[in-house]
């Protein structure tokens, strides 16, 4: 016999409430099945694929294509797709720090001005996201240029030949790189920012904390949420990235992005492509698992 429950004043059964709650999440799930569960497992399947003479799939499973991700190739073993790898790892990582680095003070600059003044702050940091990336990415090129005073200052301090471009290197692909995400960062982390309890800091500061213990213990506990969803947005699509290493790097600076993209264009390989998308997400998994656990590591310390 079903037992009787009051919820919100309606006597109801619990499996009138499992019945109700799948009534509103099933539009959720429905979407989420759809647009991220379904394509995921196409992916696996075409992952274990085998690529035709002419770029068709033919369904012959095998797991070469994994093989030949870790470096094992026709002609012996190769680390290049395993330092391309690690080369957007290490991209990720360094972009996703500089704009922790940039965001931290450029909240707290936005928080410290005037109520009124404080969306304009807010509204110069979401201005980028009214341009497509692919045009902020060729604004760069305009920016750049051997013409404009960067190139110039460059070419005084013998750091590039005169009436060179700052670009292509990895310089550019950084720069371009951080332009893009610091706004992922600076959004949420302002939001802790400007929720933050300075009666805490004000104790630390009394007890005599140096600034890094202030930050350390009374700032960066209460501002980690923020950073927490700045840090994922920015080095989880940045790992992913290929408009801006394309453009910015050219030929010479290949991520995982830039090596997909060319699987599923010009060299029609998809089985191979979407090998290299799982591997992509699964290290990405890690990654954030890590960085999960390290966080919660700083919250209780």
């Amino acid at each position: 016999m079903n037992r009787l429950l009051v919820w919100y004043g309606e006597l109801t059964t619990p499996r009138q409430l499992v019945h109700r709650g799948l009534y509103f999440l099933g539009a959720g799930m429905l979407w989420l099945m759809i647009f991220l569960v379904l394509p995921g497992l196409v992916l696996i399947v075409v992952s274990f694929a085998t690529r035709g003479a002419y770029g068709q799939l033919e369904w012959s499973f095998t797991v070469e294509n994994y093989k030949r991700l870790i470096g094992f190739t026709l002609f012996g073993w190769t680390s290049d797709y395993i330092l391309i790898v690690w080369r957007s790892v290490w991209v990720a990582f360094v972009t996703t720090a500089i704009s922790v680095f940039l965001s931290y003070p450029l909240s707290f600059f936005i928080c410290a001005r005037p109520e009124r003044s404080r969306y304009l702050w807010l509204t110069l940091v979401i201005i980028p996201f009214w341009t497509n990336m692919v045009i902020r990415t060729y604004a760069w090129f305009l920016i750049l240029a051997p013409e404009l005073p960067f190139a110039k200052l460059a070419s005084f301090f013998k750091l590039i030949p005169p009436d060179t471009p700052l670009y292509p290197n990895a310089f550019a692909v950084y720069l371009g790189m951080v332009s893009m995400f610091l706004p992922f960062v600076t959004l949420p982390l302002y939001a802790s920012v400007e929720r933050l309890d300075w009666t805490l800091v004000e104790a630390a500061q009394d007890l005599y904390a140096s600034r890094v213990r202030v930050f350390t213990q009374a700032i960066l506990p209460q501002t980690l949420p923020g950073l927490s969803v700045g840090v994922i947005l920015t080095f989880v699509p940045a790992m992913g990235m290929f408009v801006v290493p394309d453009l910015l790097g050219g030929a010479k600076y290949m991520l995982v992005g830039n090596l997909i993209q060319q699987q599923f264009g010009a060299s029609r390989d998809w089985p191979f492509g979407a090998a290299i998308s799982m591997g992509l997400m699964i290290l990405t998994m890690i990654s954030l698992q890590l960085y999960r656990r390290r966080s919660k590591e700083i919250e209780f310390v």
